[in-house]
């Protein structure tokens, strides 16, 4: 006979709880994500409408989706430009 497999459920760790490492390391995610999402935010404001795949509200709207939102943004929103000769 098989093994009862059961999980456990973990219980999230307060700011105190965690290590100084898993601090450091929540907050750099949290900076690189905030600097994405201005990032794009400020691409969407200065690039013509002209420029952008689909509307800019869309984008907006996309860009405050964690991580996916800005890179989609970054990869799928801009049109490319014909490189200059």
């Amino acid at each position: 006979m098989g093994k009862n497999k059961t999980r456990v459920a973990r219980k999230k760790k307060t700011w105190k709880e965690m290590s100084p490492s898993s601090k450091a390391g929540t907050i750099i995610v949290a900076i690189v994500q905030l600097s994405m999402l201005v990032a794009a935010q400020r691409d969407i404001s200065k690039r013509p409408a002209a420029l952008i795949n689909g509307p800019k509200g869309a984008w907006r709207a996309a860009s405050f989706i964690n991580f996916v939102g800005p890179m989609g943004y970054f990869i799928f929103g801009r049109k490319r430009s014909a490189p200059r000769t």
